[in-house]
């Protein structure tokens, strides 16, 4: 019998490496890519040794022939894809202002038009394979607009549209379309980075914490359909306020925690 697999881009580090290391444990045949060459191949050296089973190359995700040539080929393997983690992205803080037009424009492309380019191109891929999940990396930045990570939260909160669509366009073909949200991770992302945020709330999760987290949510298909997923104690409070204060309360929540 084939294994499980799953597909994981912004697999040379951070979550997406933790999330190539906790599936490979757990018996998938993991698709790890990036554009970190280096990356990638400490990572199949670590994942070779426990006996694991992975196969990796270099993806932009926002280059659409790379994700035909780097599906197809990871289809190959096994004839299946399971799972479709959509990690990769890039962040940059610092007051709106600051930052050059560039960064901004490049935070969109790959945290959404990278999600977008490679869901789509995998489309056929997931239909065929019974049960197949998308789990879209969101953040709990994207809850409500954060100061110093306005371009950042608002390429997350388009996730979470583009999530909650393809939930319900899909669920027709048997794909079940998630989110994942969690605070700031301990990742060379918020490596130096400094805001008011992060200062009052601190960074109090792991990589690992977040692999976990996804792999908890992809064993959760009740009878009730669930789209968010929140991972940490901070992030399910802030969800779970802003679901039920009126805005001006999670607007004043915000400014407070944001040092606004």
């Amino acid at each position: 019998m084939s294994r499980p697999t799953v597909f994981i881009t912004g697999a040379a580090a951070g979550i997406g490496r933790a999330t190539a290391l906790f599936f490979a444990a757990q018996g998938y045949h993991v698709g790890a890519y990036d554009i970190d060459e280096v990356g990638l191949t400490r990572l199949a050296a670590d994942i070779h040794a426990a006996d694991g089973s992975v196969r990796t190359g270099v993806l932009d995700v926002t280059n659409a022939t790379h994700w035909t040539e780097r599906l197809a080929e990871f289809h190959a393997d096994q004839d299946r894809l399971d799972i479709l983690v959509n990690n990769a992205g890039i962040l940059r803080a610092g007051p709106f202002e600051d930052i050059d037009l560039a960064t901004h424009q490049a935070i969109v492309d790959v945290n959404i038009g990278g999600v977008i380019t490679g869901t789509h191109a995998a489309f056929g891929y997931l239909r065929d394979t019974s049960g197949a999940q998308v789990v879209n990396l969101c953040s709990a930045s994207a809850i409500y607009g954060q100061p110093q990570l306005a371009s950042y939260g608002a390429s997350k909160s388009a996730v979470k549209s583009l999530t909650e669509a393809l939930d319900l366009e899909w669920e027709r073909h048997d794909i079940r379309v998630i989110a994942v949200w969690p605070m700031f991770v301990a990742t060379a992302m918020v490596d130096g980075m400094e805001t008011g945020s992060t200062k009052s709330l601190g960074v109090r999760l792991t990589a690992e914490d977040v692999a976990k987290g996804i792999w908890e949510a992809t064993r959760k298909r009740g009878r009730l359909p669930r789209v968010h997923y929140e991972i940490g104690t901070q992030a399910k409070v802030l969800a779970t306020v802003a679901k039920y204060a009126p805005n001006w309360a999670v607007r004043t929540a915000n400014k407070y925690f944001s040092g606004s």
